[in-house]
């Protein structure tokens, strides 16, 4: 019997963590944080696990909405085993770090959670088992209802470094995790790839499920309409600021702005880094060839980058038009990029390019959505916006028909819906649904155990 159970992050984007009990060993895949909630909501309700076994965790990738909750979950289940992939277990080791300080100051007395300590994250960092994409290894719990464990393998998701998408096989039932998966190539990271043998079950994400794909254009056509921008906002005098996140974006966009100077397409200025980004940036180095990518030759730490370095900053921005790319990616406040964005909106010519998802809720949002001349509230005063804002996508997600041909490849008869709306899940949900009447369909909240057979 294989159960499952979503902890967060099934009919939303953020805090996902799902649990499958095979054969009476208790797997976790992700346990992640959800970034506009706080205190207990923002993790997963790990009550769910009070009457079932948990015995390992299996982590997709290393962005906060994926694994920011696992120290908790380590304080209160300290005996699980955590495997991931060797790039997802470097990058934790800064991510989880430089997250001690920042969830410090979110959690209070009445937050019902305890910060965890640096100490804490060192040991969680030293228990991790590693394994590179596609090599198998066995887990079999305590509990466990068979001669056989159950066979896991990583699969390159094409999110960013050393993401993966999970096969799991037991007892004849093959399992597909998909996690953040992007089929298509982006500007160092070259698509996922997936088992090429049919499948029992698909736990699929949903992200993009509700954008119609003809309004997300080609990572190269994106590259050149970011470098016009660029290169109009330099040419009258001015800087550009770009949000984006330490892990991921700022590789991406980073490379995409080296190869558009390259081709002479944008014109050359200074480009300004902060923070774990260059520290991330020099991991993605380490590992070029060690996973697969596009262009293995090529180096981040190649592209000059200039530091961000306050106060005189602004006064450098001055004299000399630059590229500024900045976290976080939303805007968040007391973040390089919002106090960035609070000088750059006062400033004529300067522009900023919004190149990642912003959610409602957050700063960000409210920037992307500036024309000039609109009214916005920085730092608990109001000022007239002054700046040139505009949106690009880079995604690093798959396109919803790129979800549903997924599907219909490996022939799942059970497809699990998870990390997405409900009008993405209903659409991803009905296209998959027209191929195939025999197919279940699961759509489920927190919560909801679902059993597959």
């Amino acid at each position: 019997m294989i159960k499952f159970i979503p902890l967060g992050g099934a009919d939303d984007i953020g805090a996902s963590c799902y649990y499958l009990n095979i054969s009476g060993t208790g797997i976790l895949i992700d346990c992640g944080i959800h970034p506009r909630k706080t205190g207990l909501d923002s993790i997963p309700d790990f009550s769910l696990l009070d009457f079932e076994p948990l015995d390992a965790v299996l982590i997709s990738h290393a962005h906060q909405d994926h694994v920011g909750a696992l120290p908790f979950l380590i304080k209160k289940f300290p005996h699980v085993k955590i495997y991931t992939t060797p790039q997802t277990k470097e990058i934790l080791n800064l991510t989880l770090h430089n997250a001690v300080s920042i969830i410090g100051k979110q959690l209070d007395s009445e937050s019902g959670i305890k910060p965890y300590t640096h100490g804490e994250v060192s040991f969680l960092i030293q228990s991790i088992q590693d394994y590179s994409y596609d090599e198998n290894f066995i887990i079999k719990g305590l509990l466990h209802d068979g001669e056989r464990g159950i066979s896991v393998i990583f699969k390159d998701a094409g999110h960013i470094l050393g993401s993966a998408s999970i096969f799991i096989e037991s007892e004849g039932h093959k399992i597909f995790f998909t996690g953040d998966i992007n089929l298509s190539p982006q500007a160092i990271m070259s698509g996922a790839e997936f088992p090429k043998i049919e499948i029992d079950t698909l736990i699929t994400e949903t992200t993009y499920g509700s954008t119609e794909s003809t309004t997300l254009p080609s990572w190269e056509d994106e590259s050149k309409r970011l470098a016009k921008f660029i290169n109009d906002i330099t040419i009258s005098g001015g800087s550009v600021l770009i949000p984006v996140f330490s892990l991921g974006k700022m590789q991406e966009i980073l490379t995409v702005i080296s190869n558009m100077m390259y081709k002479g397409k944008l014109i050359r200025a200074e480009i300004y880094t902060a923070g774990l980004g260059k520290k991330i940036s020099h991991i993605y180095d380490l590992h070029k060839y060690k996973v697969k990518r596009n262009m293995p030759d090529f180096e981040i730490k190649s592209i000059p980058q200039k530091p961000i370095l306050f106060p005189h900053f602004y006064s450098e921005i001055k004299r000399s038009p630059g590229i500024v790319l900045a976290s976080s990616g939303m805007l968040l406040k007391n973040t390089v990029s919002f106090e960035l964005a609070n000088y750059w909106v006062r400033q004529n010519n300067y522009g900023i390019a919004v190149v990642g998802y912003m959610d409602p809720e957050t700063p960000g949002y409210r920037v992307s959505n500036l024309t000039q001349g609109d009214e916005i509230t920085m730092l608990d005063s109001t000022i007239i916006n002054k700046a040139l804002v505009k949106k690009f996508d880079f995604t690093s997600h798959s396109k919803r028909e790129e979800i549903v041909l997924l599907g219909s490849k490996l022939k799942a008869r059970n497809i699990v819906l998870v990390h997405g709306e409900e009008s993405s899940r209903d659409w991803i949900g009905h296209e998959l649904l027209k191929q195939s009447k025999k197919v279940k369909l699961y759509s489920p909240v927190v919560g909801s155990a679902i059993i597959l057979e």
